[in-house]
C-alpha cells in the first residue's frame, strides 16, 4: 500500500470486525482510548501495522515526546496510530483494534489508508468507540449511545438513526469515508460526567466494552475495569464531597437518572459544537505556555 502506512505482517483473519479509538476530542475522559487499550491487553492483541505520522501531525501542537529507557538511553516516540489484531473470545472471528490520535491534517487521505487497510483485510463492520462529556453523575452506570446511517444496521444491532448535524470529529469522517465504499460501521458513544472531565473514566470504558460485547453476541471480561471502576467512584465521590454546590449537583443528576432511567440521547449539534470550542480553546492554552524545556 502507500508509503503512509507501514505493514510488518499481514495477519489471516476470520470474519473480521475494525474496532477504532482515537485520542482527542472523540475521547472525552479518556473513556475510548482506555476501552479500546483495555481490549488489545485483554485479548493479547499482536500489532502489525501502523500509520507514518509525518504527514498527518503538526508536530507542534501533537509534540513527540522524549523518555529515558532504563535511565540512559532516550528514546523519542511520535504520535501513534497501531494496528493490532487478536481472536475475539467466545467467537468465531477475529478483532483488529486501530489505536490513534486524532490527526491534524489530511483526514480524508488518513482514512482513505485505513478504509483501504480495512478492505484489503476483509473487515466485515468497523465499530468506532467514543466518549464525550455530559450531565451524568459518576456514581451511576455510564449511558452508551450506539448509532448508525444504514437502516439496516440500526435493525440488526439495535442502535440509533444519527441525526446529528454540526461539526465532527475524525470519527465522523471516517465513518463517511467508509459509507462511501459500502463497509458497514457503527458508532458507540459514552457519556463521561463533564465535572471530572480531566480523569481518566474506566466507567465509561467499562460502559463501551459491555456494549461492544453485545453488539457481538458476547460477553467481554472487563474485571479490572470493574475493579478500576471502585476505585475511581471512590475517589470523585471524596473529592466531591469536599464541596457543598458540586456535591448538591451530583445529587440532582443522581435523582434525575434515578427517575428518567438511564437512556442517553446524543448531543444537539450547539451542544458538541461548544464543546468543540472549548477544546480547541483550552489546546491553545497550552500551545501558549512557556516555550520549550531548560535543557534539550
Amino acid at each position: 500500500m502507500a508509503d503512509e502506512l507501514r505493514i510488518a505482517d499481514r495477519p489471516d483473519l476470520r470474519h473480521p470486525i475494525l474496532v477504532t479509538a482515537f485520542r482527542g476530542w472523540n475521547d472525552g475522559g479518556q473513556g475510548a482510548s482506555l476501552a479500546a487499550g483495555y481490549l488489545a491487553k485483554a485479548w493479547q492483541a499482536a500489532r502489525f501495522a501502523e500509520i507514518d505520522p509525518e504527514e498527518f501531525y503538526d508536530f507542534q501542537v501533537a509534540r513527540p515526546h522524549v523518555s529515558l529507557v532504563d535511565g540512559v538511553t532516550r528514546k523519542l516516540d511520535w504520535p501513534d496510530n497501531a494496528f493490532y489484531h487478536a481472536p475475539i473470545p467466545g467467537l468465531e472471528r477475529d478483532a483488529v483494534l486501530l489505536l490513534g490520535i486524532e490527526p491534524n491534517t489530511r483526514w480524508r487521505r488518513f482514512t482513505e489508508l485505513i478504509v483501504g487497510l480495512s478492505t484489503q483485510l476483509g473487515i466485515e463492520l468497523v465499530v468506532s468507540l467514543g466518549s464525550l462529556l455530559a450531565d451524568v453523575p459518576h456514581t451511576r452506570p455510564s449511558p452508551v449511545t450506539g448509532s448508525a446511517t444504514e437502516e439496516k444496521l440500526i435493525e440488526q444491532y439495535g442502535l440509533q438513526g444519527s441525526r446529528y448535524e454540526g461539526p465532527t470529529g475524525i470519527v465522523g469522517v471516517l465513518h463517511d469515508a467508509c459509507r462511501n465504499v459500502g463497509l458497514a460501521s457503527v458508532s458507540l458513544w459514552a457519556a463521561v460526567p463533564h465535572y471530572v472531565s480531566l480523569a481518566p473514566s474506566p466507567r465509561a470504558a467499562l460502559a463501551l466494552c459491555q456494549r461492544l460485547g453485545e453488539l457481538l453476541g458476547t460477553s467481554v471480561d472487563a474485571g479490572e475495569l470493574e475493579q478500576a471502576v471502585e476505585s475511581y467512584s471512590e475517589q470523585v465521590t471524596e473529592a466531591v464531597s469536599a464541596d457543598p454546590d458540586t456535591q448538591a449537583y451530583v445529587e440532582q443528576l443522581e435523582q434525575r437518572v434515578d427517575e428518567l432511567g438511564p437512556e442517553f440521547d446524543i448531543p444537539s449539534g450547539d451542544t458538541i459544537a461548544a464543546e468543540l470550542t472549548r477544546f480547541l480553546r483550552e489546546r491553545d492554552e497550552q500551545d501558549d505556555g512557556p516555550e520549550g524545556p531548560s535543557a534539550q
